[in-house]
């Protein structure tokens, strides 16, 4: 019986890893407990007005939360969204007037598959490290959206393009809306179809999906388009939502969506992932930023916590994956 019983966990590790939503009721339990702890805090937190804020102050967040997660659970990563956003919010409004604002937004959405599919390149064909070249590509991106827009913000006036980021359908605001479509179609794409099944098992171990049959370079640049592809959704839908494209818009987005994503339980090294409990992530950040903002908290201490929240997330990542058990069995 001892046998048997020190033989399964062992066998246990090499199955499939599956989309359970279960696997986010901690995190469930955790955004129940911050929304009592702030309500009691603050008598605006449950006010009508500031429950719809939350999700759309998050909304592009999530949308870009959504991709990184199936990139992340292959083993990639991409720093570069961020940069990318604001380029593609930067070309939609500098060439409105040339290209009318959906031809405008259109080239913007090329733009974030060209930057997703270099990266995919430089990553899977010529063998740079992620964290280098999406590094590198973030410098070069964001370098391009002060060059094409000379350091200026730049005023999107059509009134239209502007529905996008404040309108609302049935009394939800579009963004959200949008933010769920493309959650659901993420889910169903990584539960039910080749594609979602072989990110796992690519994560886990590239080298034996490739011996199995995989086309794993194929399948990781695929992941990199969309990156890219959901930074430049994103970008346009913040630009819409601001009214106005700047070079500097969404400084400091790439550490905010690697914090939700490992927050709700993507491990960095690949191979396990959930994308509700990366939205629940996606969430509780929101919803701290929120309280901290209700609670006239400087924007200083807010970057402060989000930097103690992604120490705190590598490090329950660390902890899921066994590394510091490890590493302290070494030393001791």
């Amino acid at each position: 019986m001892s046998e048997n019983a020190d033989i399964r966990p062992a066998t246990s590790r090499f199955r499939l890893p599956r989309i359970d939503f279960s696997g986010g009721v901690g995190l469930l339990i955790l955004y129940g407990v911050m929304v009592f702890i702030i309500s009691r805090l603050s008598p605006y937190f449950l006010g009508p007005r500031n429950l719809v804020n939350v999700p759309v102050s998050v909304a592009v967040i999530g949308m870009i939360a959504i991709f990184s997660t199936m990139l992340m659970i292959s083993g990639g990563l991409d720093l570069s969204v961020g940069a990318t956003t604001a380029l593609v919010g930067v070309i939609a409004a500098s060439l409105q007037g040339t290209l009318g604002v959906w031809g405008a937004a259109g080239l913007g959405l090329l733009v974030g598959v060209l930057v997703g599919l270099i990266n995919g390149l430089l990553v899977t064909r010529v063998g740079i490290n992620p964290l280098i070249t999406t590094l590198g590509m973030l410098s070069v991106v964001r370098g391009l959206a002060f060059v094409f827009s000379g350091g200026l913000s730049i005023a999107m006036l059509d009134k239209d393009f502007a529905q996008l980021g404040r309108g609302s359908i049935l009394g939800l605001p579009i963004i959200v809306v949008v933010v769920v479509i493309m959650f659901v179609a993420a889910a169903l794409v990584m539960r039910f179809t080749t594609y979602g099944r072989a990110m796992y098992a690519i994560g886990g171990n590239s080298r034996a999906s490739h011996l199995a049959g995989l086309p794993v370079k194929r399948y990781q640049m695929t992941a990199y388009i969309l990156s890219g592809l959901s930074a430049a959704i994103a970008g346009l839908f913040l630009t819409s939502r601001l009214g106005t494209a700047a070079p500097q818009a969404s400084t400091g987005l790439e550490l905010k969506v690697v914090a939700a994503i490992i927050l709700g339980g993507t491990s960095l090294a690949g191979g396990k992932g959930s994308l509700f409990s990366t939205l629940l992530g996606v969430l509780i950040l929101g919803t701290l930023d929120n309280a901290m903002t209700l609670l006239s908290i400087s924007s200083y201490y807010q970057q402060i916590a989000l930097g103690v929240i992604l120490l705190l997330a590598v490090g329950l990542d660390q902890l899921r994956v066994g590394n510091l058990s490890r590493l302290l069995r070494s030393r001791y």
